[in-house]
């Protein structure tokens, strides 16, 4: 039985195992330097910036978690905030569930954070948090959609695809990190739902357990960098951010 005097405690994963080849070849995705400074650095920056954060874990590709932890060593948060590194698995859930498994106890709220999506403001991880916080189970941040979104019938690739079906669009939302969690409710349903079940990320391996999920307000830059014109925008984002905000 939870103790209602205990103050809430709140982690964070990390998932950052992945090649990135979208970018192209070479240094993994994660590690590629945005403004002079990786933009795993940048991603953990951005968690940590929430007072409400007391742990992260980055999740490491399986080769480089020793170098990953001296990178991140090297950028210091402040003392409130935990930082441990560990070597992730072959899957993104593999690694989330390494992840999970590395949280201290008395974690209550989990949120899970692309590496990739390096500028996330703290009011959007504020919001998620408070959602958990306030008795959701399961909190994605998320934007309304600018453009028409069609269904189409997948043909081989630069083959005309038939179109399907024409989704209202003002019933759909652009899904972005953290997304935050109950933290029994994570840890089931990474437990339970069978890899490559047709769940793209963690809210949607909840769902799959039936679990109620809602979204909060998102925000257009906590955009995912994934090709070399998102790497273009972020840097302009960063940019104006170190002109105006005095942003580090």
């Amino acid at each position: 039985m939870s103790d209602p005097t205990r103050p809430i405690r709140t982690a964070v994963v990390i998932p950052a195992a992945g090649r990135g080849v979208r970018l192209g070849p070479g240094t993994p995705k994660a590690l590629r330097t945005l403004g002079g400074t990786p933009m795993l650095v940048h991603a953990v920056r951005a968690m940590a910036a929430s007072r409400a954060v007391s742990h992260i874990v980055v999740v490491a590709p399986s080769d480089g978690a020793t170098e990953v932890d001296r990178l991140l060593h090297e950028y210091p948060l402040a003392d409130r905030t935990e930082l441990v590194v560990v070597p992730g698995g072959q899957t993104r859930q593999e690694s989330v569930r390494l992840g999970l498994a590395a949280l201290p106890e008395g974690i209550d709220v989990v949120l899970v954070h692309d590496a990739a999506r390096p500028l996330v403001p703290v009011d959007t991880v504020d919001a998620v948090i408070a959602a958990v916080r306030a008795g959701a189970p399961a909190v994605v941040p998320a934007l309304p959609l600018a453009d028409t979104v069609k269904q189409v019938e997948p043909q081989p690739q630069g083959t005309p695809e038939p179109v399907v079906g024409t989704p209202e669009r003002s019933l759909l939302r652009a899904v972005q990190t953290p997304q935050g969690f109950d933290l029994a409710t994570l840890r089931k349903a990474h437990d339970t739902v069978v890899e490559g079940e047709g769940a793209t990320d963690d809210a949607g391996l909840a769902e799959r357990l039936g679990v109620p999920v809602v979204v909060v307000p998102g925000h257009e830059e906590a955009f995912k960098v994934t090709r070399p014109l998102d790497l273009v925008l972020a840097e302009a984002v960063l940019a104006r951010r170190r002109a105006t905000d005095g942003y580090v």
